[in-house]
This record gives structure tokens, sequence and C-alpha cells, in this order.
């Protein structure tokens, strides 16, 4: 995964490279280039291509947080100090 973001970083670089150096091409479109071709697919595509990983860790904080719960249960606990009964 990280070897595919790494070659497309490189490819966009070049890109932008060669927009700013051609005789026609200018820096801010190659800033733009950069932008718009690499910084900002490339972040959705590892979003996308990291959310089996994230799905397998969030799994395992709710395995190991559901161990230490020792009652099993999904709601509050229930007060530790009795009310105190009022006389009329």
């Amino acid at each position: 995964m990280h070897l595919v973001a790494i070659a497309w970083g490189y490819v966009v670089l070049m890109m932008a490279v060669a927009e700013a150096t051609s005789s026609n091409g200018t820096v801010l479109g190659a800033v733009f280039t950069a932008l718009l071709y690499g910084v900002l697919p490339l972040s959705i595509v590892m979003y996308l291509l990291g959310t089996p990983m994230r799905r397998k860790a969030r799994r395992a904080a709710e395995a190991s947080a559901a161990a230490v719960e020792p009652d099993g249960g999904d709601h509050a606990p229930g007060d530790a100090v009795a009310p105190e009964r009022e006389k009329p």
C-alpha cells in the first residue's frame, strides 16, 4: 500500500516539475498540480485503503474493553450509595 503511494507521489512530483519548468507553465500551476493530482487523491485513497486496518483496531479495542467490564453490560452502573429516605 505504501509503495503505491510513494510511486504516485513520485509521478505527481515529476508532473509538477514539468509544469514549473515548461515555457508555458508556472510555479502556481505546479503547486495546483501537486495538490489536485497528488495530495487530495492520495489522501482519499490512503484513507479508503486503511479502512480494514482501522476496523480491525476498533474491534480489538472493543474486545479488550469488553473483557474489562465484569458484568459485560453496556449500560451505566447504578449508584453506589443508596438514596436517603425522606420523612413526610
